[in-house]
């Protein structure tokens, strides 16, 4: 089977990364204007030092993701990244593993593989991190030691979490949803970075983000959702230069309010890697 070496895993990584903070993305940090206390290069250093980490294929998927956030933190000083290597390095392994058939179904060997050594790795990294309004749980706090294994503790937050609820369902949004708008937006848009921009806004618009419910309530997460869907003659059927003026008026309103979708940058993310694999390996589009 076709896998990924681990200098092809750090570029197809690296190239996701810089391209999603090289579109406009409403509300999140872009080369267009910062917010929220961080600049680009803090993304760009973290990309970076984080790479080799999440390429390395001797490593569990909990220690890439441990050592891609401590390696993240001595390049940029804050959390920029946790989210992004929570959803790329199941990825990452997934392209390299000797595992037969779709992207998806070698995801899905990876995740049932995780145990209770990738739990307490990804618990420590979450601790570095310490995401905004990540609040106490009253079963397997990761303030804590786990005492189940990764799925389990993730089960326990999906509900509120979409990153946990992507390691319990084998990515099924990536995979039913933001491939297949990728592929579709793909074709029409002149600029890479006007389909990176649609990519962010269909998710914003699709799914309550994540990072704003954990820091301003579920009310304000949905009402952000209704806020991107108002704006959908912006970027429908893709975005254009012309719709670049009101999409940085509403980047600069959510700003104001101090409102990051941070977990929709994480999936923009996680698509662009998981289209890179799909398409440097040769394998089906679907999971």
């Amino acid at each position: 089977m076709p896998r990924l070496t681990e200098d092809e895993a750090a570029e197809l990584f690296l190239a996701a990364c810089r391209a999603e903070i090289n579109a406009l993305k409403p509300g999140n940090v872009h080369i267009h204007a910062a917010g929220h206390g961080m600049e680009t290069a803090h993304f760009e250093a973290s990309a970076a030092a984080a790479a080799p980490w999440v390429a390395s294929a001797d490593l569990k998927v909990g220690t890439r993701i441990l050592r891609g956030v401590e390696a993240s933190f001595a390049a940029a000083g804050c959390n920029t990244n946790l989210g992004i290597l929570l959803l790329a390095a199941p990825l990452a392994a997934a392209a390299q593993s000797g595992y037969a058939g779709t992207l998806g179904d070698r995801l899905a060997a990876v995740l049932t593989a995780l145990d209770e050594r990738d739990a307490a790795d990804i618990f420590a990294a979450i601790r570095i991190a310490n995401p905004g309004g990540l609040g106490a749980a009253s079963e397997q706090d990761v303030a804590a030691p786990p005492t189940v294994g990764l799925l389990e503790a993730m089960a326990l937050a999906a509900d509120r979490d979409r990153i946990a609820r992507a390691y319990v369902t084998n990515f099924a949004e990536v995979f039913s949803f933001d491939l297949p708008m990728l592929d579709r937006v793909r074709p029409l848009a002149d600029d890479p970075s006007m389909m990176v921009t649609t990519l962010h806004m269909a998710y914003l618009a699709e799914f309550p983000d994540s990072h704003i419910a954990r820091k301003s309530g579920s009310a304000v997460a949905e009402q952000v959702r209704k806020e991107a869907l108002r704006h959908k003659r912006l970027w429908t059927p893709v975005a254009t230069p012309n719709s670049f003026a009101e999409l940085l008026a509403f980047d600069a309103d959510l700003k104001r309010r101090n409102l990051n979708p941070g977990t929709t940058a994480d999936f923009v993310v996680a698509t662009l890697f998981a289209a890179s694999i799909r398409d440097r390996l040769g394998l089906s589009s679907l999971p």
